[in-house]
């Protein structure tokens, strides 16, 4: 699993690095101003839970906690959800998809709390 979450990790944030460059150099010109600043949150804290994913990959090789699985699988639904919302947003200008936003995060969230389980469990903290 930790290979899975890794391999993601690496893959969600390149997509972030281009995603931020595509809004830049693509997007900046043919969506409002307030359209890019959406599609921007969205690279933002893709790359920010895409390294969240690597984390996530590096303690699955530290230590055993079910609460990892969980924390890898919140990032990815996440992501898909809260950084694929606010680009369906800036490109559609459809409001409604900014009421999935909230969802991912709420997942995104649920996988910091796992890792920060995990790690207080595994350290002996509880």
């Amino acid at each position: 699993m930790f290979r899975l979450f890794f391999c993601l990790g690496a893959g969600f944030a390149g997509l972030a690095v281009l995603t931020g460059a595509f809004g830049t150099h693509f997007l900046s010109k043919r969506i409002s101003t307030e359209m890019l600043n959406v599609f921007e949150i969205g690279s933002r804290y893709q790359m920010y839970h895409a390294l969240g994913l690597l984390i996530v990959a590096w303690s699955m090789c530290q230590w055993k906690s079910q609460f990892l699985t969980v924390a890898g699988w919140s990032f990815i639904i996440g992501i898909l959800i809260f950084s694929g919302s606010l680009y369906a947003l800036s490109f559609t200008g459809a409001r409604w998809l900014g009421a999935l936003t909230p969802i991912g995060g709420v997942s995104l969230i649920l996988g910091w709390v796992c890792l920060a389980i995990s790690a207080i469990h595994n350290n002996n903290l509880i």
